[in-house]
């Protein structure tokens, strides 16, 4: 029997160029999960930045509206990282409640909330300064609400 000289078709040179395209993917995928897997740090510089909002009842309130609408599906309603969208996600949420949380300056959890960081988006432009800053004073409260 005569071997014939296989031209690839068009399907082949298809699926081919589909491998090619999947395994980038999936290098870009494991590098930004990987990536991902290290504490989450701000500049030195935000450590300076204080908060201009007085954590009164008001800026309490304001916060705990913001936080239960937008942090409470990931974060969880006592800020554990436990929301029912956690586990959905391939970064586990910050435990605002936590000692690593509550320990950060307000500054530096002001621009986390601000910068935003994988799968948490940036929240620069959805909220203005003020009421970044009421959330951050409602986090504050989180640590308290763990003890009773």
């Amino acid at each position: 029997m005569k071997k014939r000289n296989r031209i690839p078709s068009a399907n082949t040179a298809a699926i081919n160029i589909c491998i090619i395209l999947i395994t980038i993917v999936l290098l870009f995928i494991n590098n930004n999960a990987t990536a991902q897997s290290s504490k989450w740090i701000a500049p030195k510089d935000a450590d300076n930045v204080k908060n201009p909002v007085t954590a009164n009842a008001a800026s309490l309130k304001e916060g705990k509206t913001l936080y239960t609408s937008y942090c409470v599906p990931c974060h969880g309603e006592k800020g554990k990282g436990d929301g029912v969208a956690a586990a959905a996600l391939s970064v586990k949420p910050a435990d605002h409640s936590s000692a690593y949380v509550q320990n950060q300056t307000d500054g530096a959890l002001f621009w986390e909330l601000s910068e935003g960081h994988n799968p948490m988006p940036s929240y620069k432009t959805a909220f203005n300064e003020a009421q970044r800053w009421e959330l951050i004073n409602y986090i504050r409260t989180l640590a308290k609400t763990q003890k009773k």
